[in-house]
């Protein structure tokens, strides 16, 4: 069994092929919340007559929701708090709605023990169909 810190993990715990996920039903005040929070009041995710008139039909979720779903793995379950994002990248590859449950998973692809860097595959679907792929690298603190 891993050694934990704080409900995370320390570096020398971490192997490849290990992951953590987080769900959560999107709903109509995420998006008002999302919407104040960082300024980003497209009418696609705020104005239900403007998202009719779109591709979508329906308003759609913002993206960064989604990649916040992912933080919350990482910073939370694996590695767990202490970690520090480095970078992240992220592919949408279809809309999230509201009431659409997300499913964030996060995996450790590869260990750098140099720098206590960890890569991760970071991924959100919903139900089976992928709809963010990215990948995350995180400074993890080491028990040294």
């Amino acid at each position: 069994m891993s050694a934990e810190i704080d409900n995370g993990y320390f570096f020398e715990d971490l192997f490849v092929g290990q992951s953590a996920s987080f769900s959560k039903t999107v709903t109509e005040a995420d998006l008002v919340l999302f919407a104040g929070i960082s300024g980003d009041f497209n009418p696609i995710h705020v104005n239900e007559e403007y998202a009719k008139t779109t591709m979508f039909k329906a308003r759609i979720a913002h993206g960064m929701i989604s990649g916040a779903l992912i933080s919350s793995v990482l910073g939370m379950k694996l590695p767990g708090p202490g970690c520090v994002y480095v970078t992240q990248s992220l592919k949408f590859k279809a809309p999230v709605f509201i009431s659409d449950t997300v499913k964030a998973v996060v995996e450790v692809t590869s260990l750098i023990p140099e720098k206590r860097f960890v890569t991760f595959r970071t991924t959100c679907r919903v139900h089976q169909k992928l709809v963010v792929d990215g990948e995350a690298t995180l400074m993890v603190p080491s028990r040294g």
